[in-house]
């Protein structure tokens, strides 16, 4: 097990809420809460937070009921990433902070709103779901009175940014010196917490993403068995479980389950021996030793082949892409609307100047049963 410091649970290489770098607005401490508890509490209570329970994982929303959501994924994040985090000595409420708040910036309709969204901001800055997670809980939260946004911990802040342009880098660096943005410049890396979000994402959507397609029937049973980390599991379950032969529901669960068992194991065996092999004694040093919260070779490798295997049959699959394309046409018709017509959006967007940025901001907050309501009011055409 990693070496412990004093009575915290935390490992040296840990965020520890007592040397956070701090808000950007200063507030004194709450009386029973630390800061990464603190900064999670805002983030469950948030409007941006509620909205993900009608935003698109794989499946529109409306398609079923038991279909992932952007909100039950950031929970199974969350879950994976306690888990790991309690394994490794690492500091599982600024985990799940960053677990819960990673996708808040997730536009309706999945990565197909993100795109269609990005195209439209192209020579306005583009758009990136990241760095709209980050606007929402600087700026565009309105819960405080003294400042925009949530007032986030540095440290959860970081995590949420996962990927940053150089360009947007730069930007955020001039507005908030030695900031998020910094890291990107420096190449350096975020917290072993913020590492583990990240690995934590790509476990949970492999898993439920296999789950979603089989219920939808858009991927086989027989089509899983074709790839080797799942197949695997299967074998595994069906030897130890014979009678699951004709329950292939149950099956398909308990393989599932085996598979994310050893994706957590190996991730924290193969942490674990990065982090000796590194010799960080501290959170500033496991910053500069590069990546150390990751798979062995074999289980990246493995993974990497499901990933591919999921984007070809279930991401790609013409079902899924002719939605796709109306949910593209939704979000490109809403921002032209919108654009020309700003009173049709809430005041606070109306009346901003940056009129471009406002658009992408309302649109970006948009449940998918909302966005295809106002795209019928404003356009008079049902999609969808």
């Amino acid at each position: 097990m990693p070496e412990r410091i004093n009575s915290t649970g935390l490992a040296p290489w840990a965020s520890h809420p007592l040397l956070s770098l701090g808000r950007r607005h200063p507030e004194p401490p709450a009386p029973t809460r630390n800061a990464f508890q603190r900064d999670r509490d805002r983030i469950v209570h948030s409007t941006a937070f509620r909205r993900l329970v009608y935003k698109t994982q794989v499946f529109l929303n409306h398609e079923g009921d038991l279909f992932r959501t952007r909100l039950t994924h950031s929970l199974e994040v969350a879950q994976l990433g306690r888990s790991i985090a309690r394994a490794l000595g690492l500091n599982e409420d600024l985990v799940e902070a960053v677990a819960l708040a990673h996708d808040l910036g997730h536009t309706p309709f999945g990565h197909a709103g993100q795109d269609a969204l990005h195209d439209c901001m192209q020579a306005h800055g583009g758009f990136e779901h990241n760095l709209q997670s980050l606007r929402v809980v600087d700026q565009l939260e309105e819960r405080y009175p003294e400042f925009d946004g949530l007032n986030l911990s540095f440290e959860t802040r970081e995590g949420i940014l996962k990927h940053c342009s150089r360009a947007n880098a730069e930007a955020i660096e001039a507005q908030e010196p030695g900031g998020v943005g910094r890291r990107f410049l420096d190449r350096t890396q975020p917290s072993l917490e913020a590492q583990l979000c990240n690995l934590a994402d790509a476990i949970a959507y492999n898993a439920h993403d296999i789950d979603d397609g089989v219920r939808s029937g858009l991927l086989s049973l027989e089509q899983m068995q074709e790839v080797p980390l799942f197949e695997r599991y299967r074998q595994q379950s069906l030897t130890e479980h014979p009678q699951l032969a004709d329950k292939p529901r149950r099956w398909l669960y308990e393989s599932t389950r085996r598979m994310l068992s050893d994706q957590v194991y190996d991730v924290i065996d193969t942490t674990r021996a990065a982090i000796k092999a590194a010799g960080v004694q501290t959170a500033d040093e496991a910053r500069r030793a590069g990546p150390l919260l990751r798979f062995s070779d074999e289980m990246h490798s493995q993974s990497a082949q499901l990933k591919k295997f999921l984007f070809a049959s279930l991401y790609r699959h013409p079902q899924v892409t002719g939605r796709m394309g109306q949910a593209k046409q939704a979000v490109r018709e809403l921002f032209d609307a919108y654009l020309a017509q700003p009173g049709e959006m809430r005041p606070e967007f109306a009346q901003r100047d940056d009129r471009h940025r406002a658009v992408a901001d309302y649109i970006a907050g948009m449940t998918d049963r909302f966005a295809l309501r106002e795209h019928e009011r404003l356009t008079g055409t049902r999609l969808l």
